[in-house]
């Protein structure tokens, strides 16, 4: 019934999604987090609304965005009336409608961490590669760290790392985490780690980008209070599936053709990868991201055209 597809985010500057200003409340604004490992995930409402509104604003962009992203709720500004008088055909027409495109969430893959004398180390743990597993589809036993030490490639083949919150001991080279970075992403194999479940929320914690805020009074130069932001740093690397539509109906088609549009669903013409802005701040420098699509749906659109 759908075919599947998947994204990969490279964050270029520092990700924000969550909580929103606060210069009212001068609270720390939260990013949105997974429930069971604690780590920073983009919702599937951020994904698709990004993708939305970038389509929204090409050619024919608000007929295709209806068709793919589903029509959206019209206010009905009939008298009551009218409204009693129309049949049933009538009020379904030309309202909310079932999209062809389907979004999960994008939970985190590889976390870049600095470490005092190893640089930068990117930081995994198996709940997580487990889920990149089933969408991305890679094989083999899942690096899991046990009693023999934590499954680890690092530049210089230390036993020990060591975070701004302590040692990380017993680290055992591992030369076949390399299979875990997706192939659309350079990461130097030399630097991965993965450690436990439990331990991946308080190194996350650690690493996250943090900025401190003022809110000026708009007459003079007076800081009224303080505020300030987390977000996922720079270079850190997430998954998400999308579900296309297999089959789509006759009147679909037919509309795709009118607007001189192929079938399939080309959020990025004939490229592969684009640069989007995703959450807030913008302004200030964060949400850009390299995002590239990749999976079945798009292997097979790439055979037909050739």
């Amino acid at each position: 019934m759908y075919q599947k597809a998947y994204g990969i985010i490279e964050t270029l500057a520092p990700l924000h999604i969550g909580a929103s200003a606060g210069e009212e409340t001068g609270n720390l604004n939260l990013i949105f987090r997974d429930q069971f490992t604690q780590t920073g995930i983009i919702p599937g409402s951020s994904i698709r609304g990004r993708f939305r509104a970038d389509m929204r604003f090409g050619p024919d962009g608000k007929q295709l965005v209806n068709i793919w992203y589903g029509h959206d709720s019209e206010a009905d500004e009939d008298n009551n009336e009218t409204k009693a008088e129309e049949t049933k055909a009538e009020k379904t027409k030309d309202r909310t409608t079932e999209a062809l495109v389907k979004f999960e969430y994008a939970s985190l893959l590889w976390l870049p961490v600095f470490c005092p004398g190893q640089p930068i180390v990117w930081v995994s743990c198996p709940r997580l590669l487990k889920r990149y597993q089933r969408i991305y589809g890679t094989k083999g036993n899942i690096p899991t760290p046990s009693e023999n030490g934590y499954p680890a490639q690092l530049r210089r083949n230390q036993n020990r790392l060591f975070f701004n919150l302590g040692f990380l001991d017993n680290l055992v080279p591992s030369p076949d985490l390399q299979t875990w970075v997706p192939g659309e992403i350079t990461v130097k194999p030399d630097n991965l780690v993965v450690v436990r479940d439990v331990d991946m929320g308080i190194i996350h914690d650690m690493a996250l980008y943090r900025q401190t805020r003022t809110k000026l009074n708009n007459e003079v130069k007076k800081v009224e209070n303080f505020f300030g932001f987390e977000g996922l740093p720079e270079g850190s690397i997430l998954i998400f599936p999308i579900a296309i539509k297999k089959n789509i109906s006759a009147q679909v088609e037919t509309k795709l053709a009118d607007l001189q549009q192929n079938s399939g669903w080309q959020p990025f013409e004939d490229e592969s990868f684009k640069e989007l802005y995703f959450g807030g701040l913008e302004s200030i420098g964060c949400g850009r991201c390299g995002v590239t699509l990749g999976g079945e749906y798009f292997d097979q659109i790439q055979a037909n055209e050739e």
